[in-house]
Protein backbone atom coordinates (compact mmCIF):
# COMPACT_ATOMS: atom_id res chain seq x y z
CA UNK A 1 0.00 0.00 0.00
CA UNK A 2 0.83 4.07 -0.74
CA UNK A 3 1.36 6.59 1.14
CA UNK A 4 -1.84 8.11 2.36
CA UNK A 5 -1.10 11.09 0.64
CA UNK A 6 -1.56 8.97 -2.57
CA UNK A 7 -5.07 7.48 -1.79
CA UNK A 8 -7.12 6.80 -5.01
CA UNK A 9 -9.41 4.40 -3.13
CA UNK A 10 -10.45 3.60 0.15
CA UNK A 11 -12.44 -0.21 1.39
CA UNK A 12 -14.51 -0.09 4.77
CA UNK A 13 -13.86 -3.83 5.40
CA UNK A 14 -16.15 -5.53 7.54
CA UNK A 15 -19.02 -7.93 9.22
CA UNK A 16 -22.35 -7.12 9.25
CA UNK A 17 -24.19 -5.03 11.90
CA UNK A 18 -20.58 -3.17 13.20
CA UNK A 19 -21.69 0.23 11.86
CA UNK A 20 -20.83 0.31 8.52
CA UNK A 21 -23.52 1.76 6.68
CA UNK A 22 -22.98 4.19 10.00
CA UNK A 23 -19.83 5.28 8.87
CA UNK A 24 -20.34 5.11 5.42
CA UNK A 25 -22.47 8.18 5.38
CA UNK A 26 -20.51 9.87 7.45
CA UNK A 27 -17.72 9.97 5.15
CA UNK A 28 -19.75 10.57 2.70
CA UNK A 29 -20.93 13.91 4.33
CA UNK A 30 -17.42 15.07 4.28
CA UNK A 31 -17.50 15.57 0.66
CA UNK A 32 -14.16 14.30 0.06
CA UNK A 33 -14.10 10.43 1.08
CA UNK A 34 -15.62 9.54 -2.21
CA UNK A 35 -19.32 8.29 -1.84
CA UNK A 36 -19.04 4.86 -0.33
CA UNK A 37 -21.84 2.07 -0.57
CA UNK A 38 -21.52 -1.68 -0.70
CA UNK A 39 -21.42 -1.54 -4.62
CA UNK A 40 -20.07 -4.84 -5.08
CA UNK A 41 -22.16 -7.48 -3.94
CA UNK A 42 -23.07 -9.81 -6.30
CA UNK A 43 -26.42 -10.47 -5.50
CA UNK A 44 -26.69 -6.35 -6.31
CA UNK A 45 -25.09 -5.99 -9.51
CA UNK A 46 -28.48 -5.93 -11.79
CA UNK A 47 -29.91 -3.04 -9.51
CA UNK A 48 -27.01 -0.84 -9.98
CA UNK A 49 -26.57 -1.70 -13.27
CA UNK A 50 -29.80 -0.39 -13.88
CA UNK A 51 -29.57 2.85 -11.55
CA UNK A 52 -26.47 3.79 -13.53
CA UNK A 53 -27.76 2.66 -17.35
CA UNK A 54 -25.25 -0.08 -17.35
CA UNK A 55 -26.47 -2.49 -21.05
CA UNK A 56 -27.62 -6.00 -19.39
CA UNK A 57 -29.67 -8.85 -19.76
CA UNK A 58 -28.67 -10.45 -16.87
CA UNK A 59 -26.04 -10.59 -14.52
CA UNK A 60 -24.22 -13.04 -16.69
CA UNK A 61 -24.29 -10.74 -19.58
CA UNK A 62 -23.20 -7.40 -18.10
CA UNK A 63 -20.11 -6.24 -19.25
CA UNK A 64 -18.12 -5.97 -15.62
CA UNK A 65 -15.56 -3.64 -17.31
CA UNK A 66 -18.21 -1.21 -17.56
CA UNK A 67 -19.70 -1.69 -14.28
CA UNK A 68 -16.59 -0.68 -12.50
CA UNK A 69 -16.68 1.94 -14.80
CA UNK A 70 -19.64 3.19 -13.04
CA UNK A 71 -19.27 2.37 -10.07
CA UNK A 72 -15.90 4.49 -9.61
CA UNK A 73 -18.20 7.48 -11.23
CA UNK A 74 -20.68 7.25 -8.81
CA UNK A 75 -18.24 6.35 -6.53
CA UNK A 76 -15.88 9.28 -6.60
CA UNK A 77 -15.67 12.96 -4.97
CA UNK A 78 -14.40 15.60 -7.00
CA UNK A 79 -11.01 15.10 -5.50
CA UNK A 80 -10.79 11.75 -7.38
CA UNK A 81 -11.14 9.73 -4.44
CA UNK A 82 -13.32 6.61 -4.02
CA UNK A 83 -14.85 4.78 -1.26
CA UNK A 84 -16.67 1.41 -0.97
CA UNK A 85 -17.73 -1.21 1.29
CA UNK A 86 -16.31 -5.00 1.61
CA UNK A 87 -17.65 -7.60 4.05
CA UNK A 88 -15.53 -10.72 4.27
CA UNK A 89 -16.39 -12.98 0.61
CA UNK A 90 -17.13 -9.97 -1.04
CA UNK A 91 -13.73 -9.37 -2.26
CA UNK A 92 -13.40 -12.47 -3.00
CA UNK A 93 -16.81 -11.92 -5.18
CA UNK A 94 -15.29 -8.97 -6.31
CA UNK A 95 -11.49 -10.10 -7.20
CA UNK A 96 -12.85 -13.18 -9.05
CA UNK A 97 -14.66 -11.05 -11.20
CA UNK A 98 -12.01 -8.51 -12.16
CA UNK A 99 -9.45 -11.73 -12.87
CA UNK A 100 -12.03 -12.14 -15.80
CA UNK A 101 -11.29 -8.66 -16.89
CA UNK A 102 -7.08 -9.19 -16.38
CA UNK A 103 -6.29 -13.05 -16.43
CA UNK A 104 -2.42 -12.15 -16.29
CA UNK A 105 -3.25 -11.13 -12.65
CA UNK A 106 -5.41 -14.07 -11.44
CA UNK A 107 -4.73 -15.56 -8.15
CA UNK A 108 -2.90 -11.52 -7.31
CA UNK A 109 -6.01 -9.85 -5.57
CA UNK A 110 -3.80 -6.88 -4.50
CA UNK A 111 -2.94 -6.60 -8.17
CA UNK A 112 -6.32 -7.19 -9.26
CA UNK A 113 -7.93 -4.68 -6.76
CA UNK A 114 -4.63 -1.76 -8.06
CA UNK A 115 -5.07 -2.53 -11.84
CA UNK A 116 -8.52 -1.35 -11.52
CA UNK A 117 -8.61 1.28 -8.62
CA UNK A 118 -5.17 2.79 -8.59
CA UNK A 119 -2.01 2.16 -6.39
CA UNK A 120 -3.41 4.09 -3.46
CA UNK A 121 -5.36 1.75 -2.26
CA UNK A 122 -5.97 2.42 1.60
CA UNK A 123 -7.88 0.02 3.94
CA UNK A 124 -9.88 0.39 7.07
CA UNK A 125 -11.30 -2.40 9.12
CA UNK A 126 -14.51 -1.88 11.26
CA UNK A 127 -14.65 -4.81 14.28
CA UNK A 128 -17.00 -5.09 17.26
CA UNK A 129 -15.82 -6.01 20.68
CA UNK A 130 -19.65 -7.29 21.89
CA UNK A 131 -20.54 -9.99 19.33
CA UNK A 132 -23.30 -11.11 21.11
CA UNK A 133 -24.85 -7.77 20.61
CA UNK A 134 -23.79 -7.96 16.98
CA UNK A 135 -25.07 -11.51 16.22
CA UNK A 136 -28.37 -10.36 18.10
CA UNK A 137 -28.74 -7.18 15.85
CA UNK A 138 -27.32 -9.07 13.14
CA UNK A 139 -30.27 -11.84 13.54
CA UNK A 140 -33.11 -9.40 14.01
CA UNK A 141 -32.27 -7.73 10.73
CA UNK A 142 -32.24 -10.87 8.71
CA UNK A 143 -35.71 -11.79 10.46
CA UNK A 144 -37.57 -8.23 9.94
CA UNK A 145 -35.43 -7.13 6.86
CA UNK A 146 -34.72 -3.56 8.02
CA UNK A 147 -30.75 -3.05 7.66
CA UNK A 148 -30.73 0.57 8.40
CA UNK A 149 -33.17 3.63 8.68
CA UNK A 150 -32.39 6.48 6.79
CA UNK A 151 -29.12 6.69 4.59
CA UNK A 152 -28.25 7.26 1.00
CA UNK A 153 -29.92 4.94 -1.81
CA UNK A 154 -28.12 1.68 -0.72
CA UNK A 155 -29.06 -0.95 -2.89
CA UNK A 156 -28.65 -4.41 -1.15
CA UNK A 157 -28.70 -5.52 2.81
CA UNK A 158 -31.87 -3.75 3.46
CA UNK A 159 -34.28 -1.48 3.82
CA UNK A 160 -37.71 -3.41 2.61
CA UNK A 161 -39.49 -5.27 5.13
CA UNK A 162 -40.98 -8.90 4.64
CA UNK A 163 -44.53 -9.55 4.79
CA UNK A 164 -44.12 -10.96 8.59
CA UNK A 165 -40.93 -9.34 9.46
CA UNK A 166 -41.77 -10.42 13.49
CA UNK A 167 -38.34 -10.46 15.05
CA UNK A 168 -38.48 -13.85 17.04
CA UNK A 169 -35.54 -15.09 19.60
CA UNK A 170 -33.71 -18.12 18.98
CA UNK A 171 -30.64 -19.09 21.18
CA UNK A 172 -29.46 -21.66 18.23
CA UNK A 173 -29.85 -18.54 15.25
CA UNK A 174 -27.42 -16.24 17.94
CA UNK A 175 -24.96 -19.04 18.30
CA UNK A 176 -24.40 -19.42 14.81
CA UNK A 177 -24.73 -15.96 13.80
CA UNK A 178 -21.75 -15.30 17.01
CA UNK A 179 -19.75 -18.59 15.77
CA UNK A 180 -19.85 -16.45 11.62
CA UNK A 181 -19.03 -13.60 13.22
CA UNK A 182 -16.27 -15.10 14.64
CA UNK A 183 -15.21 -17.08 12.19
CA UNK A 184 -15.04 -13.80 9.65
CA UNK A 185 -13.25 -11.80 11.43
CA UNK A 186 -10.61 -14.09 11.85
CA UNK A 187 -10.51 -14.60 8.16
CA UNK A 188 -9.79 -10.80 7.61
CA UNK A 189 -7.15 -10.73 9.90
CA UNK A 190 -5.49 -13.98 8.21
CA UNK A 191 -6.13 -12.20 4.65
CA UNK A 192 -4.04 -8.98 6.28
CA UNK A 193 -1.58 -10.90 7.10
CA UNK A 194 -1.42 -13.04 4.30
CA UNK A 195 -1.11 -9.37 2.16
CA UNK A 196 1.24 -7.67 4.69
CA UNK A 197 -1.20 -5.31 5.07
CA UNK A 198 -1.90 -2.99 8.19
CA UNK A 199 -5.26 -1.17 7.93
CA UNK A 200 -6.55 1.47 9.95
CA UNK A 201 -8.51 -0.34 12.63
CA UNK A 202 -12.04 1.27 13.79
CA UNK A 203 -14.09 -0.30 17.04
CA UNK A 204 -18.05 -0.20 16.55
CA UNK A 205 -18.17 0.95 20.63
CA UNK A 206 -15.64 4.00 19.52
CA UNK A 207 -18.07 4.79 16.37
CA UNK A 208 -20.81 4.78 18.29
CA UNK A 209 -19.51 6.74 20.82
CA UNK A 210 -17.95 9.70 19.26
CA UNK A 211 -18.63 9.39 15.04
CA UNK A 212 -17.35 12.80 15.08
CA UNK A 213 -14.19 12.45 16.25
CA UNK A 214 -13.44 8.34 14.28
CA UNK A 215 -14.60 9.82 10.85
CA UNK A 216 -11.85 12.64 11.00
CA UNK A 217 -9.38 9.90 11.70
CA UNK A 218 -10.43 7.74 9.32
CA UNK A 219 -10.06 11.04 7.06
CA UNK A 220 -6.37 11.73 8.79
CA UNK A 221 -5.49 8.25 7.68
CA UNK A 222 -6.29 9.04 4.11
CA UNK A 223 -4.27 11.89 3.93
CA UNK A 224 -7.72 14.22 3.49
CA UNK A 225 -8.78 17.08 5.64
CA UNK A 226 -11.79 18.01 6.64
CA UNK A 227 -12.60 21.44 4.26
CA UNK A 228 -13.99 24.41 6.24
CA UNK A 229 -17.35 24.89 6.87
CA UNK A 230 -18.39 21.47 6.28
CA UNK A 231 -20.27 19.78 9.07
CA UNK A 232 -19.87 15.83 9.81
CA UNK A 233 -23.10 14.30 9.55
CA UNK A 234 -24.93 11.03 9.78
CA UNK A 235 -27.63 9.96 7.64
CA UNK A 236 -28.49 6.82 9.50
CA UNK A 237 -30.57 6.24 12.57
CA UNK A 238 -29.81 4.01 15.07
CA UNK A 239 -31.58 0.76 15.42
CA UNK A 240 -30.67 -1.31 18.46
CA UNK A 241 -33.10 -0.60 21.21
CA UNK A 242 -34.67 -2.47 24.63
CA UNK A 243 -35.37 -5.88 22.61
CA UNK A 244 -32.01 -6.37 21.43
CA UNK A 245 -30.75 -5.94 25.33
CA UNK A 246 -33.53 -8.24 25.83
CA UNK A 247 -32.28 -11.25 23.70
CA UNK A 248 -28.83 -10.30 24.87
CA UNK A 249 -29.68 -10.94 28.79
CA UNK A 250 -31.82 -13.51 27.82
CA UNK A 251 -28.92 -15.32 25.53
CA UNK A 252 -26.70 -15.02 28.70
CA UNK A 253 -29.11 -16.90 31.21
CA UNK A 254 -28.18 -20.72 31.54
CA UNK A 255 -30.32 -22.35 29.25
CA UNK A 256 -32.28 -24.48 31.52
CA UNK A 257 -33.28 -21.09 33.12
CA UNK A 258 -35.49 -20.25 30.36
Amino acid sequence: MTHPTDTDTYFICATPRTGSSLLLGLLDSTGVAGHPQAYFRSPDEVAWAERWGVAHTSQRALDYGDFVRAALAAGRTGNGVFGAKLMWGTHAELTSRLAGLHPDLAGDELGLLEREFGRGIRLVQLRRDDVLAQAVSWLRAEQTGVWFIGGKGEIGGGGATPADGRPSYDRDAITRTMRTIEEHNTAWERWFDVHGIQPHRIRYEDLSADPEAVTLRVLDHLGLALPAGRRITPSHQRQADGLNEEWAARYRLPPRVL
